[in-house]
């Protein structure tokens, strides 16, 4: 609790305003919460909420393995993986359905897929207009990507006029 008021001090310090107004703390709960609120720092954590977002993946076997390997893999409370390796076996279905899950979950924030898969569901993810979760198209080690086949990117293009680029 301290190194918080330490920090928030020598922010208002810097920025020489008036600092540290409130600072509450519970503990040994599972729901405790620290707060501490000043105009230049804002601190607040809950530890049932300590988790981040997730990143979801739907790719070959090599991409899966190798975001698995870099530590992205999680099960939820309903032991639902946040990946899909797609092989020859994995109908089209299958993959707009887990791609449907993903969307819907709210704890993934970020869904990867490769772009060659991605064009097998491609109706599904231009259906998909939020930007959390952000789909994004990767090349896989056989198939390179092709901007010219990113969706995703066109609509990012469109947001702009060639006048923004000058």
């Amino acid at each position: 609790m301290e190194h918080l008021k330490k920090i928030c001090q020598n922010k208002a310090r810097i920025s020489s305003s008036n600092c540290c107004n409130t600072i509450q703390s519970r503990t040994a709960q599972p729901t405790d919460t620290t707060t501490v609120s000043c105009p230049v720092f804002s601190y607040s954590t809950m530890t049932s909420l300590a988790r981040g977002k997730l990143i979801a993946v739907i790719g070959d076997e090599d991409t899966c393995v190798g975001f698995l390997l870099g530590g992205i893999g999680e099960l939820n409370r309903a032991r639902q993986p946040n990946f899909l390796v797609v092989d020859k076996n994995v109908s089209v279905q299958e993959i707009e359905n887990t791609f449907k899950s993903f969307v819907s979950r709210d704890d993934v924030a970020i869904i990867l897929i490769n772009q060659h898969i991605a064009e097998m569901i491609r109706y599904a993810i231009d259906d998909h207009v939020k930007s959390i979760p952000a789909v994004l198209e990767i090349p896989s080690k056989e198939h390179p990507y092709d901007p010219s086949k990113d969706s995703i990117l066109f609509r990012a293009k469109g947001m702009f006029s060639t006048d923004d680029f000058r």
